[in-house]
């Protein structure tokens, strides 16, 4: 129930949510004044959220700041699904979070881990049987690396259920803390938090960092990008605030 409710209300706080729905309230109220209210109201949420500059603006100040470069050697790298979208032919191709899964691997290259965990099963409401981690598996097999240093989680469909699934699978493998967390810079500060919360010792290696860029007056001009990356921000902020509730 939580899980079908948390998609519900992501759809309620998006911002263009907000902006139709003034819309709507300007098309039926009889008012003239609450009608100017509700055009000025939907038009400066519009602009607010819909420019690149404040989109920006939240996201460097939101993510976690790199990982610092160390000696340590780590038992485990954990990586978190969401890079892996299903084709119309039930099929798993990698998307635009990738940067996930080759951060994870780089690690494992390196030496800087020796295992990998990725958690990620299906996320939609209808599943189908397609599981992010079967794919996965299949990736990292192709990249030669043993069977005996994999660890795959393809039941999780959120943040909640990665950490309660990778806690079981480590202390099972008996892999010793702290362990290394690979998710997108956005969505690093609630993981961390979740895991945390779960007396999981971790250390973030965040990846997929927003773009700073360069200001222009085109920075300021509504666009699809910014409302993008505006939904992503808003539903990790409400995330996180969840979460220390609970």
């Amino acid at each position: 129930m939580f899980f079908i409710l948390s998609k519900i209300l992501y759809v309620l706080i998006l911002p263009l949510t907000w902006v139709f729905t003034l819309l709507a309230y300007v098309i039926f109220a009889k008012n003239h004044k609450i009608k100017q209210r509700g055009l000025v109201s939907a038009f400066i949420i519009f602009w607010f959220f819909g420019n690149q500059f404040t989109a920006n603006a939240i996201a460097n100040m939101w993510d976690v700041a790199p990982y610092q470069p160390s000696a340590k050697t780590y038992s485990t790298v954990i990586v978190l699904g969401g890079f892996i979208s299903e084709d119309k032919n039930g099929k798993g191709y990698f998307n635009g979070a990738v940067g996930r899964f080759k951060t994870a691997t780089a690690l494992i290259a390196n030496g800087t881990a020796k295992h990998i965990l990725f958690s990620g099963g299906n996320a939609d409401l209808n599943p189908d049987g397609f599981s992010e981690a079967t794919f996965v598996g299949e990736q990292l097999r192709k990249l030669n690396i043993a069977d005996s240093l994999i660890l795959l989680d393809g039941k999780a469909r959120n943040t909640l259920e990665n950490t309660a699934n990778a806690k079981k699978l480590l202390q099972k493998a008996n892999l010793k803390p702290p362990y290394l967390l690979v998710t997108s810079a956005y969505h690093m500060r609630r993981a961390r938090h979740i895991f945390e919360k779960a007396g999981l010792d971790v250390v973030a290696y965040p990846c997929d960092y927003a773009p700073k860029g360069v200001i222009m007056p085109t920075s300021f001009v509504p666009g699809e990008e910014a409302f993008g990356k505006w939904n992503l921000y808003i539903k990790e902020m409400i995330g996180y605030i969840v979460t220390g509730l609970k």
